[in-house]
């Protein structure tokens, strides 16, 4: 059947890399040179890619990235992501042994909710999480047989968190189990808010009035675009808060190499720090990620990388900040221009795309679609997203597979099209678009 578009645009998954952004290239030459050492022979490669090969390879094994590693993850790479955080919070101390090192971010998620899953009953474990959410969350705590404690951003204030409604969703799970972790995703999946520092404050005071572990998935850091906002780790805000809130609440922070400039979802790099565990809980989780071996090496020297790039002074730091930057404002244009477009469309409003690589509009259904919706069986968006697809080629994901207030409907976009794709989807555009 002939279709009235010539290709189909994949706004639906945050995988970079598939939908054009290119790799970096010291990145994809250390990691050449180490698994294909021969290659340290040839001139072509810098020798500051050499150099960190040779470290990265003395640390495994044999010499070799095909070798087992501690389950807890290289050592020597760990040490650099504990640099790596003391230098983003500011000189706050980060010990090497906090560090766990994951096959992505969401091996580290899905680890620390098996940890804390227990009880039955009313006695079940709950874990709060945010609506709209990564389905990653909810996927695991069925899974796993927790509770699933639903508490819901606010629209109006660009999906910010509210703290009245973190203790609306806290009381009324209390009384049928007994939540353990709040979740938060900062910036957010799939709405693309970043949160202010006096927001994390807030719900650091909220989790240790009520001594809840706070599990902060931060994935997106460098994927920060409007004006005005910033990055705020929990972990540095914590500390700063003083030592009644950095020695007392238990924290667990998540980092990928899948997302910000790098993209690199395929080799599943990632790492998870821990504060303020007990040694006896603690040691109950390094005998869980011992179950699964180790993370893959691969990721686990792409997770060193993005820690500890090139240096000033190095061949590859010129080239290296030169893609980083190009990278990331061509991210930044795109989040701009994917709000604006929205917003033009009758039937569509769309909040700021203030981070990470997605915008989450809300959309007009009428009320003949929702009923022809009901009787196929289908949620109203993801009859519309489906009506999306067939008539215009563009993939998008229904807010329903995320959570929505009742009564209203959502799609979440990635801003990775060109744009060129985002301002007419319907012409295809030139080649070298």
């Amino acid at each position: 059947m002939k279709k009235p578009f010539s290709e189909v645009i994949k706004a639906n998954i945050g995988d970079a890399h598939a939908m054009g952004q290119q790799p970096i290239t010291f990145f994809r030459q250390v990691l050449a040179l180490c698994s294909y050492p021969e290659l340290l022979n040839d001139s072509t490669f810098p020798e500051d890619a050499k150099s960190r090969a040779r470290r990265i390879l003395q640390s495994c094994g044999g010499n070799s990235m095909g070798s087992y590693t501690a389950s807890q993850g290289i050592n020597s790479v760990r040490q650099d992501v504990a640099r790596y955080i003391e230098r983003r919070d500011g000189g706050v101390p980060c010990d090497p042994d906090d560090i766990y090192l994951t096959t992505g971010a969401s091996d580290g998620i899905v680890t620390m909710l098996k940890l804390l899953v227990c009880g039955e009953g009313a006695t079940r474990a709950g874990v709060m999480i945010s609506i709209p959410q990564y389905p990653l969350y909810s996927a695991a705590l069925a899974e796993l047989g927790a509770v699933q404690i639903n508490y819901y951003l606010n629209e109006q204030k660009c999906w910010s968190m509210d703290i009245s409604e973190l203790q609306r969703a806290l009381d009324e799970a209390r009384r049928h189990c007994n939540p353990r972790a709040l979740c938060i995703i900062n910036p957010g999946n799939p709405t693309g808010q970043v949160q202010s520092r006096q927001c994390i404050e807030d719900v650091i005071r909220f989790a240790a009035n009520e001594r809840l572990l706070l599990m902060a998935d931060e994935v997106y850091q460098d994927n920060v675009y409007a004006e005005g906002c910033q990055f705020h780790s929990f972990k540095k805000v914590l500390f700063e808060m003083g030592p009644e809130y950095s020695d007392t609440v238990e924290l667990v922070s998540f980092h990928s190499t899948s997302k910000c400039y790098m993209g690199e979802c395929g080799f599943r790099g990632g790492y998870m720090e821990i504060i303020n565990m007990d040694d006896e809980v603690k040691a109950q989780l390094t005998k869980l990620v011992s179950v699964r071996l180790c993370p893959p090496v691969p990721g686990q020297a792409l997770m060193d990388l993005v820690v500890n790039p090139p240096q000033p002074g190095e061949p590859s730091h010129d080239t290296f900040i030169k893609e980083r930057t190009a990278t990331l404002s061509a991210l930044a244009e795109k989040a701009k221009l994917t709000e604006q477009v929205l917003n033009t469309i009758q039937g569509i409003s769309c909040n700021p795309v203030q981070g990470a690589m997605y915008s989450f509009p809300r959309i007009t259904i009428p009320e003949k679609a929702v009923q022809e919706a009901m009787d196929k069986g289908q949620e109203p968006d993801m009859f519309y997203c489906m009506k999306m697809l067939e008539e215009t080629g563009i993939c998008l994901v229904p807010g329903s597979g995320f959570g929505q207030a009742d009564g209203t409907y959502h799609f979440r976009m990635t801003i990775f099209p060109n744009r060129r794709k985002t301002k007419n989807p319907l012409k295809k555009p030139p080649p070298d678009s």
